[in-house]
């Protein structure tokens, strides 16, 4: 019986010196060294917000921007093909990672009833500039706001229309919402689902936020206004909106089972194929080379 008794005590002091992680559930508080991760559930307005936070001071940060399919039609007009954002992730190995661009894709042809439909595989363009390892393989018609890492790892958010020369990874938005600190006014007071990024005043920080919506009683998306508002709450000095509606999404690896979860719920039921995505990776800097 003291046999018995004993074997029991050893057990029960083993499994309380495991690591807290490995019986946490997913993603925790702190899913990966420099990303802090929330979720907030408000009542008046119904919403959930979806927030991570990341530490680019960590020399172990990497901030991409990753295309879905490979360019269709060469010299053509479209530059990529969509790509549902967690095999998008996956295929990279982010460890965070949330949609991008505004995207076109081919109007309806000429002898059918429908356009295609976002699906993967359909050719798709990026709205706004992009570039992906130094490679840029989109520019817009006018200046647009955009988050701009350098090749001196150096990230800023600026109004460009054509990438800098010195650009390793550029994705665009369509608003900016917050300058020197301050909300920017905007008349739509539409509320969607939306996908917002943002930085500190020293550009050391760079925060994520995705709001579910279009979804009564438990989410019903933000307007502009609340999104400036939101992401100064959040300790912004810049912030712009990235594409938004169906296709926000964010997703994170687990690093205990390397599967990929979508910690929001997107508007369409499920995730939307997209034409780029950015992705975060902590510690494996040089493993998508």
């Amino acid at each position: 019986m003291r046999s018995t008794r004993k074997t029991i005590s050893i057990v029960i002091v083993a499994l309380s010196t495991l690591p807290w992680i490995a019986l946490a559930e997913f993603p925790g508080e702190r899913p990966f060294p420099a990303i802090s991760y929330r979720q907030e559930t408000r009542q008046d307005p119904p919403m959930r917000l979806f927030i991570a936070q990341v530490d680019l001071a960590n020399p172990k940060v990497r901030v991409d921007v990753s295309p879905g399919g490979p360019d269709p039609d060469g010299p053509g007009e479209w530059e990529t093909t969509l790509m549902v954002p967690t095999k998008l992730a996956a295929r990279e190995r982010f460890d965070l990672a949330v949609n991008g661009d505004f995207f076109n894709i081919p109007p309806k042809p000429a002898n059918s009833t429908t356009r295609p439909s976002y699906r993967p595989e359909v050719w798709a363009g990026a709205i706004g500039p992009a570039v992906t390892d130094g490679k840029a393989w989109s520019v817009a018609r006018k200046k647009t706001p955009c988050l701009v890492v350098r090749k001196n790892r150096r990230v800023s958010i600026e109004m460009i229309d054509k990438p800098p020369a010195d650009a390793a990874e550029v994705i665009a938005g369509n608003v900016m919402l917050v300058e020197k600190g301050k909300p920017v006014p905007h008349e739509s007071k539409a509320k969607h689902p939306r996908t917002v990024i943002g930085l500190n005043d020293k550009n050391t920080k760079l925060t994520i936020l995705v709001v579910d919506g279009r979804r009564p009683g438990v989410s019903i998306g933000m307007s502009y206004e609340e999104l400036a508002k939101e992401m100064v709450r959040l300790g912004c000095h810049t912030a712009v909106n990235l594409d938004g509606g169906g296709s926000s999404v964010m997703v994170m690896r687990n690093s205990q089972t390397n599967e990929y979860k979508i910690l929001n719920k997107p508007s369409d039921g499920r995730e939307r194929p997209v034409a780029n995505v950015l992705g975060i990776t902590v510690g494996n800097g040089d493993k998508r080379k």
